[in-house]
Parts: structure tokens; sequence; C-alpha cells
């Protein structure tokens, strides 16, 4: 199996300030996110501790759990894998990284991730993670923050 490397940016039109108080938070996903019906941390643990583990559904049925394995207040920078998935993606590590835009206070948003996927489902699942889960994440939080 090959690693695939999935890569979206953007830009949200809201200072810093605003934009990553909700990525920092690992459990904040089901306020804003389409794709999440139902989201916890377990454990009782605090959705920014390094190492607690978000287990959610998704709308369309599947169930993942995720795990957050670093935070950077100071560099705006949070990394997190998947531990278990229906969705058939294997060894998946994903970056979520903000940058200040001085240019009308905005922010800039780089998501990543790399991860193995089932011979033959690699464009299929590359795909889905960049349009269902990255693109899609941009314009609702984008949507989320403009009504708030």
């Amino acid at each position: 199996m090959s690693l695939q490397r999935v890569t979206r940016s953007t830009v949200i039109d809201q200072p810093i300030e605003r934009v990553w108080p909700l990525l920092r938070d690992f459990n904040s996903h089901v306020q804003w996110h389409p794709a999440i019906a139902e989201s916890y941390i377990e454990d009782g643990l605090l959705p920014d501790q390094l190492g607690c583990v978000r287990n959610f559904r998704l709308k369309d049925g599947a169930h993942l759990r995720e795990q957050l394995l670093t935070l950077s207040d100071r560099d705006w920078i949070s990394t997190y894998c998947i531990l278990d998935s229906t969705i058939p993606l294997f060894r998946y590590v994903a970056t979520v990284r903000l940058k200040r835009v001085t240019d009308r206070d905005r922010t800039f948003w780089h998501w990543e991730s790399t991860f193995a996927t089932p011979p033959g489902r690699e464009r299929e699942l590359t795909e889905q993670v960049g349009r269902n889960v990255y693109e899609a994440g941009f314009e609702a939080l984008r949507l989320h923050l403009a009504t708030d």
C-alpha cells in the first residue's frame, strides 16, 4: 500500500483569534462540519488534552475514532490520527495549520493528511477526503463564523 497525500488550503475572512478556538477544540467539528452526526470525547478528557480520543459518527453512518497527537497554541497547529474507522483509511495522520493573514485580518487554513487505502480505491478515497472532509469543512466553518 502506497501512502496517499491530500492537501487543501483556504483563506477564512475572520481573524485567527476567532478561527483557532474552534479548531483547537478537538470535538468542535460536531458544531460546524456538515458530515458529523454526533461526537464525544472518550473517558471524560478535555477536548484539547493531548491523547484525547474523539468518537464520532458521520451522517452517512460511518464510525471513526481519532486521537489528538499535537496541539500548539503558539503556532496554531494540531495533528491527529485515525485509530479506528469503518472507512478504509489506514495509517491516517492529518495536520491542521493556521497562519495569520495581515491583509484585512484574515486566516490562512492549511489541512493535509497522508494515509493508505485498499488497492484500487486510492483515487476515490483521496477525493472523498479532499472534497467531503476538507473543502466541505472550509465552507461550513466559514458559514458558522459568519452567522455566529
